[in-house]
């Protein structure tokens, strides 16, 4: 814990303190609550641990700049916290990562290289890339990162201290981990979920057969969260502070978008509205029950067709 509170006060001056609110969804099956963390700087959490990750580490070693890989939000914090500390800043996105977030990211100085998809994810493992230097920012699989992200979980402590589970989008497992971890100490009443999308739901996986497995995984509009396996030491995390993992439906989430616009006027992406998909569906349970909207970063053009009554 003193690690989480060490990183709060470390990244203050960079981070907004994200507000909770309920969800004005009157025939919801819970008090359903929101952590806006899309309302970040950046429009995403992933500011913490970037922020956490970069702070941490002396000035020199940031004298060749930073890197990351990232499908956007990742990539943004990096490139935010680069900005602030005035060094480089390189990130390595997926072909067909989302227009919005490659925009973003440009627009903060960073530069941006596209690669494939599969030789994307290999860089999670290998934590190198040809042509990269500088200080690498895993996008989850990081101390200081995981610290960092476990931030808003003080947060959800100091104004709601009764909560009785809590939602956590479910993509590499440093969120989760993060405010696991910590609400496990403080309040390990509480149920602690991890939310995946179907067909993108390693975590779900991993908790039927006991280990990480390979899944079939399917790409879609829900860009933030699904990876075709969850890593060996993000499952001894996750497995150690997760009560479980829930699986939503494509077609939920965009209904979880179109109410979090209709109800709340909150634009969340597809990984930030999944939580509140489930436990709209009742799959968190009864209580107090708060989902973390993570981010907000979703196409226009994406959004307008969900609103419209759709799925991208």
């Amino acid at each position: 814990m003193s690690s989480v509170t060490a990183a709060a006060e470390r990244i203050a001056p960079l981070v907004m303190r994200t507000p909770l609110v309920r969800l004005h969804v009157d025939d919801a099956p819970a008090q359903i609550w929101l952590k806006l963390e899309c309302l970040q700087p950046i429009g995403s959490f992933k500011l913490r641990g970037a922020a956490n990750a970069m702070l941490s580490v002396e000035p020199d070693v940031l004298r060749q700049g930073a890197w990351t890989a990232s499908a956007g939000n990742m990539a943004q914090g990096v490139a935010w916290c680069a900005r602030h500390l005035g060094v480089a800043c390189t990130v390595v996105m997926p072909e067909g990562a989302p227009a919005t977030k490659v925009q973003a990211v440009e627009r903060l100085g960073a530069r941006v290289e596209r690669v494939p998809f599969p030789d994307w994810f290999e860089i999670f493992e290998t934590r190198q890339f040809e042509g990269m230097e500088g200080f690498f920012v895993h996008a989850f699989d990081d101390p200081a990162v995981q610290a960092g992200n476990a931030t808003i979980a003080l947060e959800i402590l100091e104004d709601l201290p009764d909560l009785d589970a809590v939602v956590i989008p479910f993509g590499g497992g440093g969120l989760s981990a993060g405010i696991g971890a910590v609400l496990q100490e403080a309040r390990p009443q509480s149920r602690r979920y991890g939310v995946e999308v179907r067909g993108a739901a390693p975590l779900a996986a991993a908790f039927e057969a006991g280990h990480p497995v390979h899944i079939d995984h399917r790409r879609s509009f829900v860009d933030g969260i699904g990876v075709p396996m969850l890593f060996p030491q993000m499952w001894e995390l996750a497995h150690r502070v997760l009560s479980g993992s829930l699986v939503v439906g494509l077609d939920e989430v965009a209904a979880a978008i179109r109410t979090l616009v209709r109800s709340n006027n909150v634009v969340a992406e597809g990984a930030g509205a999944a939580p509140v998909a489930a436990a709209l569906a009742g799959q968190a349970g009864l209580g107090k029950i708060v989902c973390i909207v993570s981010g907000g970063n979703i196409d226009p053009d994406k959004l307008a067709v969900i609103l419209g009554g759709g799925v991208p």
